[in-house]
Formats: C-alpha cells, structure tokens, sequence
C-alpha cells in the first residue's frame, strides 16, 4: 500500500505514533520498521526516523507494503492441525522437522508447509524466511508450537513469549533417578568453545526449569514432566545435563549410548506436551495438548518392561 499523508490539523508528535493511529491495520512495530529501511519519508524524499516529529499539514510519503511471504517453494505435507482459526496456528511438529529455514536446511522445513497450508495467511513479520514463526522447537524436539497469521497476533504471541505470559510444559526422559520434584535457576548463554552449543554461565541469561518425575526405571533413567519459565535455546537440555541426568539420546550434551544400554533412544527424547497463552483474538486464556508420539512411547514401554511393569 502506497499513499500521500497529511497530518491532520491541530496534531502533531512523533511520526512513527501518528502513522499508526492512521493506518490501524498496521502495528506501530511495522511502521518503524518500515521507516528505518526507509519506506517512509518526507514529500521531497528526505528520509526521517520513528522518533521525527511532525506537525499539522507536513506530507510524508508512506508505502506500507508488505514483504512477499512466497519466496519460499511451497512443501506438500500434511500437517497435524491441533487448532486453526482466523489469528493463529497450532501444530504438531514431528521430530526431524526443522522450524525455518537456515544454514544448511532444504525445502521441508515447517514453513515450507506452511505455505503450502496457508499461503496468504501467515503474519509478515520474519518473511520472508520466518513468516509467522513466534517460537521454536530444535529439530529433534518434537510437540506443539504457535504460528501467527497475523501481525497483530504475532505481536501478542511474542509479548506474552517475552513477559512470562505464557505456560509451557515438556515430557522428557533423562538418565539416572531424579528426585521427585526439582528446580534448576542456573542462567544459560552461549557454549565458551562450542558456538553451536549452549551451557550454565554466569554471563548467561536467567533461566528456570521445574520439573517433577513421572516415574523411573531403576536408577537408570527417569520420565520427567518440565515446566520451563523462560525461553533459553536448548533450555531444558543444558539445564539437565549441567546436573548429570543429560536427556536420554542427547549426544550432544552428554548422553553416551553403549552396548550395554538396555533401550536405543532414536533421537532426543523431548517433547513439547502443554502450551497455554491468552488467545490473541478474544483475549481469553486458551491451552493445547499434544500426546508424546510412537517413538516416545515406544521407548517408555520398553524401560517400564525392563523393571517389570
């Protein structure tokens, strides 16, 4: 969208606040955006800033355009739809499935799917490669994640995401037995050596898992539910190994699969069961369950029958 702005009389401020009382259907952040990469700017094409002020009868020219979201090539796969409406998405990623694309993905990452699902209904904010993406799940991780279709819905998703707002639980299996209920407050930031990986580092972030057992398999492993109150990169995996009880198939954080070991894991056993927001439309809180797929059941079933249960 393209236009002439005249700012109205008897109004004046900064330009950023005044372009998005006018254009309601844009979010302020979209405005700023567009500003800074120099969309918006005076008639005679001075460029201005999201803080400028101007003053009744000053004329901007403003293009709004969205950026195209289809520079991707559309992948068919049929997605396990957990809730759609006209505001969000709520899907059931399959492990293996990489989020967005990135360094070194191909074209069946989940926003390739998605644009084939939704093509024309995926919030603009990260298009071209993230449209719609508010959160993540790592690739082996498997459960439920939130795709926005809107902009304004984005906007509430990542707000709540960022303030705390929202409840997210996992189920995972971890080596050894844990206590029956346990906290880890340790702040996580990027590995010293390893730059793909994370680690407990004071000069990390904070970070906060609780979690409670489920139920153990002698003293070698244990089936765990994790509330997680902040959103670190492999959270709950550096939190767990930090502590000795790496995630069952995580061989990047510790996990050591021998000969001996009664059960092969086929991947990391993590997966995203609970996620609870306030719905961005009504504003009412909503929640969403995803059961842990075959592959995690199976491999519960087969430690409950190595302890005879």
């Amino acid at each position: 969208m393209k236009d002439i702005f005249t700012c109205p009389d008897n109004q004046s401020g900064r330009v950023d606040k005044i372009l998005a009382d006018k254009y309601s259907d844009f979010s302020r952040e979209f405005i700023k955006q567009s500003i800074e990469v120099g969309k918006i700017s005076h008639i005679d094409g001075s460029l201005i800033v999201p803080k400028t002020k101007i003053n009744s009868g000053d004329q901007l020219l403003v293009d709004l355009s969205r950026p195209k979201i289809n520079a991707l090539e559309p992948y068919k796969y049929d997605l396990s739809i957990i809730h759609e409406d006209d505001h969000i998405l709520v899907v059931n990623k399959p492990t293996g499935m990489v989020v967005h694309p990135g360094d070194g993905t191909d074209n069946t990452t989940l926003v390739h799917a998605l644009l084939n699902h939704c093509p024309n209904a995926l919030s603009p904010i990260g298009a071209p490669l993230r449209p719609g993406i508010v959160h993540r799940l790592d690739k082996e991780t498997s459960g439920i994640i939130l795709v926005a279709k809107s902009e304004l819905a984005h906007l509430s998703l990542a707000e709540q995401f960022a303030g705390r707002k929202t409840g997210k639980l996992y189920q995972a299996i971890v080596c050894g037995k844990v206590g029956k209920y346990g906290e880890f407050n340790q702040p996580i930031g990027r590995h010293p050596k390893v730059r793909v990986k994370m680690a407990v580092s004071e000069k990390g972030k904070s970070a906060c898992t609780k979690w409670e057992r489920l139920s153990s398999f002698g003293d070698e492993f244990s089936h765990v539910k994790c509330e997680i109150l902040s959103g670190r990169t492999h959270q709950i995996r550096v939190h767990f190994s930090a502590a000795m009880h790496p995630l069952a198939g995580d061989v990047t954080y510790g996990y050591k699969q021998h000969k001996a070991k009664p059960v092969v894991f086929p991947r990391v056993m993590l997966h995203a069961w609970k996620l609870s927001i306030f719905h961005p439309g009504h504003k009412k809180q909503v929640s969403f369950t995803s059961p842990p797929p075959n592959d995690f059941d199976q491999c519960l079933g087969k430690l409950k029958a190595l302890v005879g249960e």
